[in-house]
């Protein structure tokens, strides 16, 4: 059985490729191979799908691979979660300062009828409250660029405030496509070196 399986792998390693495709398991083994991308549906929220589009956005205007709607064509898929969130952030605090005092003198005779008093009293009261609600934009994905074989090449994780210029999620996206620019960068450099 083992014998049978390694002529086959030998016979599938010899079979030469069609026009386009490479053969054997080592087609897309590393990130340098990679020429097609497949982006994937990412899990997540509702806005997982429009993190997606500006996800492919970014790839194409990278310029460094071609990003394609056919699985089939592919040489690597990025697949993983995003989400982009809007909420408001809310702080309430309440400070408060009060000081008392009073004071009191009586005096009383009964032959003359003689009777004093005094009092004094001081109250001081101080109150302060503070109420912000401020509204947040927040982005974030965990991608990964796997090639047919199902192996990992390739991940990242991008989280974003938002940008300058732009939201957050065009952000998240713009960080994912500089990482992998960068990376591919470093390989192909690495690859060049003796």
């Amino acid at each position: 059985m083992i014998a049978l399986f390694a002529m086959v792998c030998w016979l599938a390693a010899d079979t030469p490729a069609k026009t386009g495709e490479r053969a054997g398991p080592a087609a897309a083994a590393a990130l340098g191979d990679v020429r097609r991308i497949f982006v994937d549906r990412l899990t997540g929220g509702e806005t997982a799908a429009q993190l997606r589009d500006l996800i492919i956005t970014a790839l194409q205007a990278s310029k460094l691979f071609i990003v394609t709607e056919n699985e089939e064509r592919a040489d690597a898929f990025l697949r993983g979660a995003g989400e982009d969130l809007l909420y408001t952030d809310k702080f309430s605090s309440s400070d408060s300062l009060s000081a008392h005092a009073n004071g009191g003198n009586s005096s009383y005779s009964a032959p003359s009828r003689l009777s004093r008093n005094q009092s004094s009293g001081v109250s001081l009261s101080e109150n302060e409250s503070t109420h912000i609600e401020e509204r947040k934009h927040e982005a974030m994905a965990t991608v990964r660029l796997v090639n047919k074989d199902g192996d990992v090449i390739w991940s990242t994780t991008q989280e974003s405030m938002g940008g300058k210029f732009r939201g957050a999620g065009a952000d998240v996206a713009a960080r994912i496509a500089r990482q992998l620019a960068a990376d591919l960068d470093r390989e192909r450099k690495a690859r060049r070196l003796p």
